[in-house]
């Protein structure tokens, strides 16, 4: 006698993924907003980007950046990439004086830590 296969019929299921990446995107949309939130590579005084003296800026970020203990970098490699990250984060958001104050704020970055 042979036996006959039998098709077994699944449900139809939802992809579980879909409501799970969702999720993620309600706390923050952008890898960038995420690191503005939680990122603890620097302790930045407070208002620091919002500063008008460029000098002032550049001399907060090496403070900030030399005091650090959890730095991954050296300390002008760490500054200037902060100082370039809230840069690139405004965008188009920056007015062109705050933009022009904040890429004078990196040359002076540069004199102070010797590298012009």
């Amino acid at each position: 006698m042979a036996k006959t296969r039998t098709a077994t019929v699944r449900p139809a299921t939802r992809r579980q993924t879909a409501p799970a990446k969702a999720a993620a995107r309600k706390t923050t949309r952008y890898w960038s907003g995420r690191v503005t939130k939680e990122s603890r590579a620097l302790d930045l005084e407070e208002g620091v980007f919002t500063l008008k003296d460029p000098k002032r800026i550049a001399a907060s970020l090496k403070r900030s950046a030399e005091q650090s203990q959890r730095r991954k970098a050296e300390p002008y490699r760490s500054a200037l990439s902060m100082l370039v990250f809230y840069i690139n984060r405004a965008g188009n958001n920056l007015s062109a004086e705050r933009r022009s104050t904040l890429e004078r704020a990196k040359a002076e970055l540069r004199k102070q830590f010797g590298r012009e």
